[in-house]
């Protein structure tokens, strides 16, 4: 069953050492297993602008091949980018990346896939990260006001903390 998870303490943050010292975790004795991890981000612009996206007609060429191409290299170089992660031999790096006239924007979505002893969800993170940054790249000139939003951890499963689905209620739900 899918558990939703609650904000832990700074004595449970596992990238912080006894004497407040960043560290990498040591995963050493844990098995490998099978993880899979899901984020999912927001681009939102203009009608119009949407409208260049979905004709092909960009300055600069493929919106949303370009940006999917970026999001999964970004997920094979996340422990470049984020300190203290680990390296990882991702198995399966999707990108999917749908245009949303009610937004209006582009909705990114990446699913990473791993056999290890640590899980994904850094990596699915950045691959949204790192395709929305790439849809603004190639739209700014068109329309700077571009707006990156929500992005976040949809879902993880595997490791020992098992299957995770986000609580999608707005923050003034859950109060």
């Amino acid at each position: 069953m899918a558990r939703k998870s609650s904000p832990k303490t700074q004595s449970a943050l596992t990238h912080i050492g006894n004497s407040g010292e960043a560290r990498m975790v040591d995963v050493s004795a844990k098995p490998a297993t099978e993880r899979i991890a899901v984020a999912e981000g927001r681009v939102v612009m203009s009608k119009a602008t949407l409208a260049l996206i979905v004709k092909g007609d960009a300055k600069k060429g493929d919106v949303l091949g370009t940006a999917r191409v970026a999001g999964i290299m970004a997920a094979k170089r996340t422990a470049e980018l984020i300190p203290l992660c680990h390296p990882l031999a991702l198995s399966k790096v999707t990108l999917d990346i749908a245009t949303d006239a009610k937004l209006p924007g582009c909705i990114v979505r990446a699913t990473v896939k791993v056999s290890g002893a640590t899980g994904v969800e850094m990596e699915a993170l950045t691959a949204v990260s790192v395709a929305c940054l790439t849809i603004y790249d190639m739209i700014k000139a068109v329309e700077r006001g571009v707006r990156i939003e929500g992005i976040h951890l949809v879902e993880k499963k595997g490791g020992k903390s098992g299957h995770y689905i986000a609580d999608m209620a707005s923050p003034e739900d859950r109060t």
